[in-house]
C-alpha cells in the first residue's frame, strides 16, 4: 500500500509542477525533455542492474520501452496543455479515470474480476470524467472536451501497456533500467520534435526551463517507479489498483488545485469530485 501513497503523491506532484511552469513563463517541451533526461539518468543510476546499453537493447522489453517513451512525451504535451487551458482538476480527472481502459484489460486478459460493483465504479469513473472537465455553461467541444478526451485516451494505453510489458517481460531486479530507458527514448523523441526549429528550442534555452525540467523530472520518475512496483504485488489485481492509484490522483490534484491555484469549481464539478470519490469506494470494496 505505501508504494500505492507514494505513486498517487509523486503523480499529483506533476500537475502542480505544470501550473507552476504557466506562472513563470516556463516552456513546455523544453522543461520536458529536460525532464525525461533526468528521469533516464535516474533510472539506471539507482538500478539494481547494470546493464550496458547493447545489453539493454536485446532485453525482451527493449522495443515496448521505446513504444512507451514516444507515448510519454506525447501525453505529456497533451497534459501540460490540458492543465493550463482546462485547469489542474480536468487534466487530472481526464489523464486518470482513463483507468477504465487498463481495467477492462485486466479483465479481458487477465481473467480479472468484473463484478456488477465494479461495473458500476467504472461506468461512474467516466461520468466522473465529463462532469469535471466541463468547466463553462457554453463552450465550444474543442475548448472544451477534446484535449481532456485525448489525454484520458492516450494515459489509458500508456497503464494499459505499462501492465503488460511488466507482467510478460521485465523482471523485478530490471525495473529502474526498464523506466529508464522509457523516459531516456521520450527524451530523444522530445528532441527530434525540437530539431525542427532549431532556432526556437535550443538557441537561449533559459536557465528557468532547465531548472524546471530538473523539477519535473525527480516526481515523474518515483511516479512510474512506484507504480510498476505497487503492480508487483502479489495478490494485488491490476483493475483494483489503477482505479485506486488513479482515482487518489484526482481527489487529490483537484484539492491542491483548489487550495493553492484558487480554481473554479461549479456545481458540474463538485458533482464530478463527489462521484469520483464514490467510485473509487466501490472498487475497493469488490
Amino acid at each position: 500500500m505505501i508504494y500505492l501513497i507514494l505513486s498517487v503523491c509523486f503523480s499529483t506532484s506533476i500537475f502542480v509542477i505544470f501550473k507552476l511552469f504557466e506562472r513563470f513563463e516556463i516552456d513546455n517541451l523544453k522543461a520536458i525533455m529536460v525532464n525525461y533526461l533526468i528521469a533516464f539518468g535516474l533510472g539506471f543510476w539507482f538500478s539494481e542492474t547494470k546493464l550496458p546499453v547493447v545489453e539493454a537493447m536485446q532485453k525482451e522489453w527493449f522495443y515496448g520501452a521505446l513504444f512507451l517513451g514516444f507515448l510519454f512525451i506525447l501525453v505529456f504535451v497533451l497534459m501540460a496543455k490540458t492543465a493550463q487551458i482546462n485547469g489542474l482538476s480536468v487534466a487530472s480527472v481526464a489523464g486518470k479515470m482513463s483507468v477504465v481502459i487498463p481495467v477492462l484489460f485486466g479483465v479481458l486478459v487477465y481473467q480479472e474480476s468484473l463484478s456488477a460493483l465494479k461495473i458500476l465504479g467504472i461506468l461512474l469513473a467516466l461520468v466522473s470524467v465529463y462532469l469535471v472537465s466541463v468547466k463553462k455553461e457554453s463552450i465550444s467541444f474543442k475548448d472544451s472536451l477534446l484535449l481532456p478526451i485525448l489525454l484520458f485516451f492516450g494515459s489509458g494505453v500508456i497503464d494499459t501497456s505499462i501492465k503488460f510489458i511488466e507482467v510478460n517481460y521485465v523482471p523485478v531486479q530490471e525495473v529502474s533500467v526498464f523506466s529508464g530507458s522509457i523516459f531516456g527514448f521520450a527524451g530523444f523523441f522530445a528532441v527530434i520534435y525540437m530539431f525542427t526549429d532549431v532556432k526556437k528550442y535550443f538557441l537561449n534555452f533559459g536557465v528557468k526551463n532547465l531548472l524546471g525540467g530538473i523539477l519535473l523530472g525527480v516526481p515523474n520518475y518515483y511516479s512510474i517507479i512506484f507504480l510498476i512496483k505497487a503492480l508487483q504485488i502479489e495478490g494485488f489485481e491490476s483493475s483494483s489498483l489503477f482505479t485506486l492509484n488513479n482515482v487518489g490522483i484526482v481527489m487529490l490534484s483537484s484539492l491542491v488545485g483548489v487550495v493553492l491555484f484558487k480554481e473554479y469549481f461549479s456545481a458540474k464539478n463538485k458533482i464530478g469530485v463527489a462521484i469520483a470519490i464514490l467510485s473509487i469506494i466501490i472498487v475497493a470494496m469488490t
